[in-house]
């Protein structure tokens, strides 16, 4: 039966010709199949919009609802792998004779979503494979999203010996905006296009999946088949080289020639489905009645929920006389609706103005409390789940107490609300070398509502980059506060998404999950506006100035006046006024006195003696990595620290570095610190020169002291995690604090290093984490080390 086989060319001989050949859809069925014939010659074609009829081998047109490219092939639909790609998975790790049983990898495969194909996110390999031959070069193009670095991703072409046919480097760049854009030269010829993906994240956080979509390839002689409309495009004719998209307010399906009108009350959703119902968003409007400013109208305003789909419906006629909010804390009630800023000089509580008392100036921020209107810094938009592009519609709605999430056109849709701030201006100059590198900070008062597994994400970018994700809460949360430490003064982007499923489905069920902002407080804003005044340095002419770096008010007089030896300037947590600080014990002040460092020496006063230590090998640095660990799926990884925890003036000289992407002419991502964690895969598993390195973070970037005790601020260095130390020598322990504030350590992540003495150990000695904890870690958030070297020992006096 010509169902049970197709044909196919055999590869051209030296003299350009060919046979076409029956090819059983079964292996192994070999009777019953047509003898070959002579096929065309090697050089033939097909043009545009036609394709190669096999039974005639002659070029027949595209049916209506169907395109072809001619001498080029299209991948843009994936409902399903499509014919001729392979998908595999595998799991290289090998046998070190650890026992670790791999996970089964077979089922972690590239996934096909509908408009694009994703990867897998777990330590599996999973490789998309097409084989393609050309009779001219061309070239293969490709869009991809790939914004987790915590995923080894590769692009790559071999010929049919599995041999490199390009030399340019096969590891791809993150992506910062949306869909990036790839092409590679092919040579004509036999090409196999590898896809190929690893993720090693071994923390909580299953990363993002990198999404391929668009796969067009040139240089191929013909198509033997044409493809059809995606849903939402159409071809009238035959020969059609490419499908047109639908018009608004009409629809269509897969393959179609025409475009169907929608019913009055929906409009076309996803991938080109009919009847969505066209949201109806109730904003709540305040409108001041004239001669009474406390009072106004909650006005129903109905919208259209679509992009690019008809007018919206007219208002309908106010309705609700209730009480209007005030405003927002830093404004004041201005002619008709709009509330005004206060004028440099004053502050507000939401009411009038008031003029900052001599020897005070304003704390200019921005705190919005009330969400009468969406702030003119602030915007709000909708980011599709499905095939990742913006639609025209808001995905937030302001509600007078609280902000919160629209319904948006599906479940899988990204709700997102972005403010902007141009930059800050702290009341005195941050410094490269200060403790605390705070610019400015931003506590949000948010709550999830949700009945499956919602997201929140909390995006931070700087000078219209990337958001990057800094913090995520999944599920129903419950009212809370977040603050997030700026340091560095630019422009910066704070976004906050809610997704309330992430499998990819078109529609709406779970309308009811919500996310809402109900305050949003940002510190030291360039432009700002305040809600009250701080003491400064006042000037002749009235003004204020800010106090020189080490220099801080004096409460009594009012004046600029130098922090003394043995402390160090700091922003007061609650309104950011700096105030000298003392250090803690075993650290002395910089000059600048923005920091306070241990010098590599420390006095030691026990009963009856002094003690006198000096370990300048501390202050070179060194490093210390675990044993292996591995993945449930049996990826191999072990971490890597780096510490340099005194001398230098109190500069962080330990880094640690993210490589994933460096080879594509990236730079390597930093992280400079007292004490940093990296994670390394060995080159083996991923298959680069050396190992990677990723995922750094910062585990000390405060010195908080130096001492013998077990206990600092809040910090314990338990005496259990290693061997007993000499009873009548106990060891110096050195306490870090982290500025990165996450779920898990609200106080931060802390380290301690445990300096113990060993004469016959010379020089920098060893380092070693506790054999219980073999991460360096009992609970995710502490750090502990133990350096033994002679230069633990006391000095002889």
């Amino acid at each position: 039966l010509q169902s049970e086989y197709h044909y196919e060319y055999t590869a051209c001989d030296s003299s350009g010709s060919r046979w076409r050949v029956a090819v059983p859809h079964t292996p192994g069925l070999c009777t019953g199949l047509p003898d070959p014939v002579r096929g065309t010659a090697c050089s033939f074609s097909c043009k545009a919009g036609e394709f190669l009829e096999m039974q005639a081998q002659m070029c027949r047109p595209c049916a209506a609802g169907t395109y072809s490219l001619g001498t080029g092939v299209r991948f843009d639909e994936w409902d399903e792998v499509p014919h001729g790609f392979a998908n595999v998975a595998t799991n290289l790790e090998v046998d070190d004779g650890f026992g670790v049983v791999a996970g089964n990898c077979t089922a972690s495969t590239w996934v096909p979503l509908g408009d694009y194909v994703a990867s897998n996110t777990d330590e599996c390999t999973a490789t998309l494979m097409y084989a393609v031959s050309l009779k001219q070069s061309g070239t293969v193009t490709f869009e991809y999203i790939y914004p987790d670095s915590s995923i080894v991703f590769e692009f790559f072409v071999q010929n049919d010996q599995c041999q490199p046919t390009v030399e340019e480097s096969r590891w791809m760049r993150t992506t910062e905006k949306g869909w990036e854009f790839h092409s590679v030269e092919l040579s004509r010829g036999n090409n196999v296009l590898y896809w190929r993906t690893t993720a090693f994240s071994v923390w909580s956080k299953v990363p993002k999946p990198v999404l391929v979509r668009n796969i067009g390839i040139t240089g191929v002689a013909f198509t033997s088949e044409c493809f059809p409309c995606k849903p939402g495009t159409f071809a009238p004719t035959a020969g059609s080289t490419a499908c047109q998209p639908c018009p608004a307010d009409t629809f269509s399906g897969k393959g179609a020639t025409a475009c169907q009108p929608c019913d009055p009350d929906t409009y076309a959703g996803e991938k080109g489905h009919p009847g969505v119902p066209r949201p109806r968003a109730v904003p709540l409007v305040c409108a001041p009645e004239k001669g009474r400013d406390d009072v106004g109208s909650r006005g129903d305003l109905t919208s259209s929920g679509g992009d690019s789909v008809g007018a919206p419906h007219k208002p309908d006629t106010y309705a609700v006389k209730t009480r209007c909010p005030p405003c927002n804390p830093g404004f004041a009630k201005g002619n008709g609706r709009h509330f005004q800023p206060c004028p440099y000089g004053s502050y507000s509580n939401g009411s009038a103005c008031l003029s900052c008392p001599a020897g005070t100036e304003p704390a200019l921020g921005l705190e919005y409390k009330w969400w009468n209107v969406l702030p003119p810094n602030m915007e709000t938009t909708v980011l599709s789940g499905i095939n990742f592009e913006y639609k025209g519609i808001a995905g937030w709605e302001v509600a007078g107490d609280y902000i919160y999430t629209a319904a948006g056109a599906s479940d899988s849709d990204f709700m997102i609300l972005t403010l902007v701030v141009p930059g800050f201006s702290p009341p005195s100059p941050v410094l490269e070398d200060t403790e605390s590198r705070e610019v400015a900070r931003i506590t949000f008062v948010f709550e999830t509502l949700c009945s499956v597994g919602c997201e929140l994400y909390f995006m931070v970018g700087v000078n219209s980059r990337t958001n990057t994700p800094v913090e995520t809460w999944t599920g129903s949360t419950g009212k809370q506060s977040y603050t997030y430490v700026v340091e560095k003064n630019a422009t910066m982007s704070f976004t906050w998404a809610f997704q309330r499923t992430p499998y990819h489905e078109a529609g709406r069920r779970f309308t009811s999950d919500v996310a809402k902002l109900y305050s949003v407080n940002v510190t030291n804003v360039q432009g700002g506006v305040a809600s009250f005044c701080r003491p400064c340095a006042p000037q002749p002419a009235g003004s204020c100035t800010p106090c020189s770096p080490g220099s801080a008010v004096d409460p009594g007089s009012g004046t600029c006046q130098p922090c003394p030896p043995g402390t160090y300037l700091r922003g007061h947590p609650s309104d950011g006024t700096p105030t000298c600080q003392p250090c803690g014990p075993g650290t002395h002040s910089n000059q600048l006195r923005s920091l306070c460092y241990n010098n590599c020496s420390l006095a030691l006063a026990l009963p009856g003696r002094m003690l006198h230590f000096e370990f300048p090998a501390l202050g070179m640095g060194a490093g210390v990595g675990t044993g292996p660990s591995f993945t449930p799926k049996g990826l191999r990884y072990s971490h890597h620290f780096r510490l340099s925890p005194c001398g230098h003036q109190g500069r962080k000289m330990a880094s640690c570095a993210d490589n994933v992407t460096a080879g594509r002419g990236d730079a390597a991502r930093v992280v400079t610190s007292y004490v940093c964690q990296s994670i390394l895969v060995p080159p083996d598993i991923t298959g680069a020169r050396t190992a990677v390195s990723s995922q750094p973070v910062s585990l000390g970037d405060r010195l908080l002291g130096v001492t013998t005790s077990s206990v600092l601020d809040g910090i314990v260095s338990p005496p259990e995690l290693f061997p007993p130390s000499h009873p009548d020598l106990p060891d110096i322990i050195f306490f870090f604090r982290s500025n990165d504030m996450t779920q898990p350590c609200s106080g931060g992540r802390a380290t301690t290093i445990r300096l113990r003495c060993d004469p016959l150990r010379l020089g920098t000695g060893t380092l070693a984490v506790p054999s219980k904890c073999p991460e360096g870690t009992c609970d995710g958030c502490t750090f502990h080390f133990l350096w033994v070297t002679a230069e633990g020992c006391p000095r002889c006096s």
